[in-house]
């Protein structure tokens, strides 16, 4: 079995490891799966989870704020999938759906997704048992209070057969320019699937790797505790973090690779337009230089956070209004340099050294 990861483990593979989802679904007894409620019995089951929630005895009640979902605007919507606090399927109809967001948006718990509650939990880094452990505390407030649907032996019951059982799945973001760039993805992809796990893009099934990043996964929820999944999700990481440093040295002397690198450098700082996908493999093959240590001064937090600001709705969101194409692309390339005001290369490696 894995061993627990700790900070400065954590810390060492950031230039791989994005952040860490844990997500747990449940159900209450007493109604039926979401997807046979009426509208009033929607409203009812919203209203029972919010009062669990912010009516507990927890430290974590008074820090939540309750988001009724169809008070929203298509904008502040998307932009909650965009942030990672939402699934695209939950904003796809929003009538009575509801939102328990907490104030550092490290917790999102959405009411009336494809459960009736789904928990989920995002640190930054590799710290699967940190938010498990942070998940598992949530859950038990709600347990204390709520009839989950759990039989003794299936599990927890869920709306989708495939999440039978512990109803969690656990997942870790990761940047692979590497391996997408030697075109290994593919057979990484099939050989993960036959170990229980799936790789899919930046925002879950149905999307694409934007900026080489990706989503792993568990796919196993029965007949599997918490902690194995969440050790198996841990050991094929690291087999994954090893294979994507060892295509990185491969990469390190290549030319052309490492003109990408310096030109999306130069595009980012001084760019005036920026569409999302170009801006999105730029800023991937400028992380690539931050892992090679070309460049100073820029560290993985800051072209994380640009990877979700720039995004359309919450470029929009942010500045309060509709905008244009081109006024997004004009101010996601502002956003961009504004944030890499005065970054440099290192004097020993201008020139291609």
């Amino acid at each position: 079995m894995s061993e627990k990861v700790n900070v400065n483990e954590r810390k060492d593979i950031s230039d791989v490891v994005i952040s860490t989802r844990i997500r747990f679904a449940r159900n209450l007894r007493d109604y039926p799966f979401p997807c046979r409620l009426s509208e009033d019995s929607k409203r009812r089951v919203a209203a029972t989870v919010r009062e669990a929630a912010l009516g507990g005895h927890s430290t974590l009640s008074d820090r939540f704020r309750y988001i009724q979902m169809s008070e929203l605007t298509q904008e502040e919507a998307v932009s909650l999938v965009e942030r990672h606090l939402v699934s695209p399927e939950f904003i796809s109809d929003r009538q009575g759906r509801g939102l328990l967001l907490l104030d550092n948006e490290s917790v999102s718990i959405m009411i009336n997704e494809e459960d009736h509650i789904r928990i989920q939990v995002i640190r930054p880094n590799m710290d699967l048992d940190g938010a498990y452990d942070l998940a598992d505390k949530i859950d038990t407030l709600f347990d204390e209070q709520l009839n989950f649907a759990f039989n003794d032996k299936l599990g927890y019951l869920t709306q989708c057969p495939t999440n039978i059982g512990t109803g969690m799945r656990a997942s870790l973001m990761l940047h692979l320019p590497a391996l997408k760039e030697s075109g290994a993805m593919g057979k990484i992809s099939a050989s993960l699937s036959k170990l229980g796990l799936v790789i899919r893009g930046m925002y879950g099934e149905g999307t694409d790797p934007k900026g080489s990043v990706y989503q792993l996964s568990n796919q196993v929820t029965l007949g599997i505790s918490e902690k194995e999944a969440l050790n198996n999700l841990r050991d094929i990481a690291m087999q994954l973090i090893t294979q994507e440093r060892a295509a990185r040295k491969a990469m390190s002397g290549n030319i052309a690779v490492l003109d990408s690198v310096y030109r999306a450098f130069g595009t980012l700082k001084y760019a005036k337009l920026l569409g999302n996908d170009e801006c999105m493999k730029l800023l991937s093959y400028l992380r690539f230089g931050v892992e090679m240590g070309i460049f100073e001064n820029i560290d993985f937090d800051t072209i994380n956070h640009l990877m979700i600001e720039v995004q359309p709705a919450t470029l929009m969101k942010n500045i309060g209004k509709k905008l244009s194409p081109q006024e997004r692309d004009c101010i996601r390339a502002e956003v961009v340099r504004t944030a890499l005001l005065h970054k440099q290369v290192p004097a020993n490696r201008r020139l291609g050294q």
